[in-house]
């Protein structure tokens, strides 16, 4: 499949702020199931700009401006051609064992509801890591729905399944959870998805990767009750949310932000 994105981000401040850092993970990697054809990201002109990897392999890009700025404004294009291996996970970088998935943070910690979820998902599988996944999967979605605006980067697993409800980010931190706990190695990753229209979208996207035996990493999307497809770009993994954030940031003044993000992700038939 051939997968084009387009994101425009802007941030103004009410007053003029004199020094600002962000930290980019947007660039995605080439890999088994996916190849970056391009990829630009455009900066103001009075901004430095910075490219590294972290701990687990993810492009880091930092961009900091030490001069007065009332706004900062972000574009990236691309275009990635993809291929379906029904989420099976391929050529990525993997510095660390999967035991180290196996570690709970702070926005994952598991409460008495999660364990509870945990346990049931696994008798239900009756051992067996990769139905316990999909499984997990189904009980997940079952658990908490689907709804825009009520929860935020800092809302928990254990806080999300307390309200039924959530995003992609909190579907994924309930998933990972309870299947550290179940004994399976997981983590997040962030990314894009184009669901098959060519509209804006609100946000990235987000879902989770489980370690199966045999198999390696697989990827379960739980908002969407799927295995990421072609139509799915992988960016960035590691323990939580906050290890992939698309951007981080932080500044000197400039009082109240204001952040728009206008996102497009469009798609096709691969190019021959």
């Amino acid at each position: 499949m051939h997968i084009q994105i387009q994101q425009d981000m802007s941030y103004r401040y009410e007053a003029p702020v004199n020094y600002s850092i962000q930290m980019l993970r947007l660039r995605p990697l080439g890999n088994a199931s996916q190849k970056v054809l391009s990829w630009r990201l455009t900066v103001p002109p009075f901004a430095n700009l910075t490219e590294s990897r972290d701990a687990y392999g993810n492009v880091v890009q930092t961009l900091y401006i030490d001069r007065l700025h009332d706004e900062t404004k972000l574009a990236l294009s691309g275009e990635i051609e993809t291929e379906d291996t029904d989420g099976v996970v391929r050529g990525t970088f993997e510095p660390f064992p999967p035991v180290f998935f196996l570690r709970q943070t702070d926005l994952t910690m598991a409460d008495d509801t999660i364990r509870l979820l945990a346990k049931e998902t696994g008798h239900a599988s009756q051992g067996a890591p990769l139905e316990l996944a999909h499984k997990l999967m189904g009980a997940v979605r079952e658990a908490v729905d689907y709804r825009v605006g009520d929860t935020h980067a800092a809302t928990t697993a254990a806080e999300a399944l307390a309200l039924g409800y959530g995003v992609c980010q909190d579907h994924t931190h309930v998933f990972i959870s309870a299947a550290r706990l179940a004994g399976l190695p997981a983590r997040y990753v962030s990314g894009y998805l184009w669901d098959g229209g060519g509209g804006d979208y609100e946000a990235s996207h987000a879902w989770a990767e489980a370690y199966i035996e045999d198999l390696g990493w697989v990827g379960f999307d739980v908002a969407n009750r799927i295995c990421p497809t072609g139509a799915h770009v992988r960016v960035a993994s590691g323990l939580d949310y906050l290890e992939t954030a698309p951007v981080r940031g932080r500044r000197r003044g400039g009082g109240e932000e204001t952040v728009e993000v206008h996102l497009k992700v469009d798609g096709g038939a691969s190019q021959q």
